[in-house]
């Protein structure tokens, strides 16, 4: 996860440093996006258009002018709009160039990725590790308070002793190698649980660049527009990025099209029937999905996993014969209860679906496999019943 310094002596006080703030491994970019969702990332060649403009926003230099640097880009858009993707990408490329500071991906009922209570100790093990200069600091501030990363700890106290302040100590004594601005990747912000200390969050980030306009920092923030979130981003000291405004069917159509052409590629009933009967999907059938899916890039990729699933004895149809289906559909709903259906052959089928419903709060997979007193092994969870988890998973990235 992290690109540790090849000295010796450098690399076991890193880890100490890692080890001692406790960070969430699962919450950054680089995490097992199938076992820790959101599982969404950008179909090669898509979105260029809105990445170019972030990527314009992040790269532009400071310097001395009468318009001051932007230094928060607020990413907003509909639930399955396909903003945790695009997050994903920035991240991925700010990473390759080495000015990605820290990622953090929220995710609800998550467990403490859905809370604020490891989030400045994980920033700040992210930026030690691309920029060992702040180290020392980080160290210095963890033995000054030794109650820092305790429960309870302020929230905006933790972010200025362990992240803002080694960052500008280290800039001070001319330790950071770049001129450029450093980016730190937010997403799912309106998936934390903790509401108060996302107001604190931004409420603080805000105030500490008014207090140091000049600092080579950037904030991207992607989450639906959320009243708390909304009240305090939506000013003049923040850029606005409106997914909803770019239209998605180009991007989708191209989505599709590689998709099917990859499904192809791989199952031989659709290569027999391509044979037989020459293209498949047609450009009719590609275009009547696109206006279905109506932008939504999580019904899109929901609709064609349904579409080419394999058959069962169940429900032997072929990917041809559930294409219509899938256009017959009203939604995620419809589809939902559509593999439902297929699926309640499967182990464990009935005692799961009955524990979801009951729950008063929802549950991540492993939490009900321990409900359940069921193995969360991937052989139980991913086959045969990766349908079932298909389900469990997309109900939840629809609120994405």
């Amino acid at each position: 996860m992290f690109n540790w310094d090849n000295k010796p002596l450098t690399l076991s006080l890193e880890i100490n440093l890692i080890l001692r703030l406790n960070p969430i491994f699962d919450a950054s970019h680089t995490r097992d996006r199938r076992a820790s969702p959101p599982d969404s990332a950008c179909c090669p060649g898509t979105r260029e258009n809105v990445i170019q403009g972030i990527k314009s926003w992040a790269d532009l230099e400071i310097v001395l002018s009468e318009t001051p640097v932007v230094h928060v880009y607020w990413f907003h858009g509909f639930a399955g709009s396909g903003k945790s993707a695009i997050s994903l990408e920035i991240a991925k490329i700010y990473a390759g160039s080495g000015r990605l500071l820290a990622s953090y991906f929220f995710f609800r009922n998550a467990g403490d990725r859905s809370r604020m209570n490891r989030f400045a100790a994980t920033l700040a093990a992210q930026m030690a590790a691309v920029v060992p200069a702040t180290s020392p600091f980080i160290e210095a501030a963890l033995n000054a308070e030794p109650g820092l990363l305790t429960p309870g700890t302020s929230l905006t106290l933790q972010l200025e002793r362990l992240v803002y302040e080694p960052f500008q100590a280290a800039l001070n004594l001319g330790l950071v190698l770049t001129n450029e601005p450093f980016l730190i990747v937010v997403d799912g912000l309106d998936e934390c649980e903790d509401k108060r200390g996302v107001v604190d969050f931004i409420d603080h980030m805000l105030d500490f660049f008014e207090r140091h306009p000049s600092i080579p920092l950037r904030f991207f923030i992607a989450s639906r527009v959320e009243e708390h979130i909304r009240s305090r981003l939506d000013n003049d000291g923040v850029v606005l990025g409106n997914l909803d405004s770019h239209s998605a069917d180009k991007d989708i159509e191209m989505f599709l099209e590689a998709s099917f052409r990859h499904a192809a590629g791989k199952d031989r009933l659709i290569k027999s029937y391509i044979r037989a009967n020459g293209q498949w999907p047609t450009k009719s059938h590609v275009n009547k999905l696109i206006k279905h899916i109506k932008g939504s890039f999580v019904l899109a990729s929901t609709i064609f996993k349904f579409i080419v699933q394999p058959a069962t004895e169940e429900d032997p149809s072929t990917p041809m014969g559930r294409l219509p289906l899938a256009l017959e559909m009203n939604g995620l709903d419809s589809l939902y209860a559509q593999t439902l259906a297929r699926s309640q052959h499967l182990p464990h089928f009935h005692n799961i679906i009955s524990t979801i419903a009951l729950l008063h709060y929802p549950q991540p997979i492993v939490g009900i496999a321990k409900l359940l007193v069921c193995s969360s092994s991937p052989s139980l969870w991913t086959a045969p019943n990766s349908r079932l988890v298909s389900i469990t998973s997309s109900s939840s990235l629809s609120n994405n």
